[in-house]
């Protein structure tokens, strides 16, 4: 499986590529930053980011996109920009018919660390280790995308796999029966009319 993680942002966003499998090993397979100027319009900031995440798509072609889930904070607008380039991750995933899938910070911290509340230098150090990349990706962003890519390789294919199972537990295993064949069965003829109930044969 290929993941691309997105770790939103307005100002910086990041966004790492990662190959694996629950059990075994992984790979990553691209890491950068998308940056845009502050002092630029908004609409402009938003277009540049969709353009980058197009490309990274285009080049690297995942098979699903992890984004991290917006969660509220004490500063508005940054929480905002958050927001907007998320919506834009989502859109552009979509558009190449890839599946979106959203993990909080304290689920990827918790994957990748074990703890849900460990710190960025924490993450970071973790995810130079599983990778075995020969330095730490930065900035923080970076290592935050790459965390989403292993947190949705580590948890998201555990979770889609339960699903399946739960699935195809539910299915019914033989052909449907109605609720009034039970009924049938005891109207007088009904045995010499029904396929599932051959005539007997006098003795």
């Amino acid at each position: 499986m290929r993941v691309l993680g997105v770790d939103p942002g307005l100002t910086r966003c990041g966004v790492g590529v990662v190959d694996g499998r629950v059990g075994g090993a992984l790979r990553a397979v691209s890491v950068g930053v998308i940056r845009t100027p502050a002092a630029d319009d908004v609409a402009h900031r938003l277009l540049a980011i969709e353009r980058a995440l197009a490309e990274a798509i285009a080049t690297h072609r995942p098979d699903v996109v992890a984004i991290e889930r917006v969660f509220s904070q004490n500063n508005v607008s940054t929480v905002m920009g958050t927001a907007q380039a998320s919506g834009v991750a989502m859109v552009v995933a979509a558009r190449h018919g890839l599946p979106v899938v959203l993990h909080t910070p304290s689920e990827v911290k918790a994957a990748v660390t074990g703890n849900g509340r460990a710190d960025k230098a924490q993450v970071t150090a973790m995810v130079t280790r599983i990778l075995g990349l020969v330095e730490a990706p930065r900035p923080a962003d970076a290592a935050d995308a790459l965390a989403l890519a292993i947190c949705h390789v580590w948890r998201g294919t555990s979770v889609s796999r339960l699903d399946d199972a739960l699935a195809a537990a539910s299915r019914p295993s033989g052909p449907m029966r109605t609720a009034a064949e039970p009924i049938r069965s005891r109207i007088p003829g009904a045995a010499r009319t029904n396929p599932r109930f051959p005539e007997r044969k006098p003795r």
